[in-house]
């Protein structure tokens, strides 16, 4: 797990929207939403459209990106707890 994977799962322990995760991490966009990709794609977070409403479809984070809500999963709970 990269320094901005441990970082990032650090904000998701509660639902977040994306405006927050940029403003409290101070990221440029393009870290943020490949970042946000990179942990989707290994499945430590879900997305969701609303902060209860979660997607179970396919979701492209550089085009919805800023339009959802992100929440760690067990698995990356489990991850991020052991390092």
């Amino acid at each position: 797990m990269s320094d901005s994977e441990f970082d990032l799962l650090d904000e998701l322990y509660f639902v977040q929207g994306y405006a927050y995760l940029k403003d409290s991490l101070g990221w440029e966009d393009l870290l943020l939403l490949e970042t946000l990709t990179s942990l989707y794609k290994k499945g430590m977070i879900k997305c969701l459209s609303e902060p209860d409403e979660e997607r179970f479809d396919q979701v492209d984070i550089f085009k919805e990106g800023e339009n959802l809500f992100f929440l760690a999963t067990k698995k990356g709970l489990m991850a991020h707890n052991t390092l």
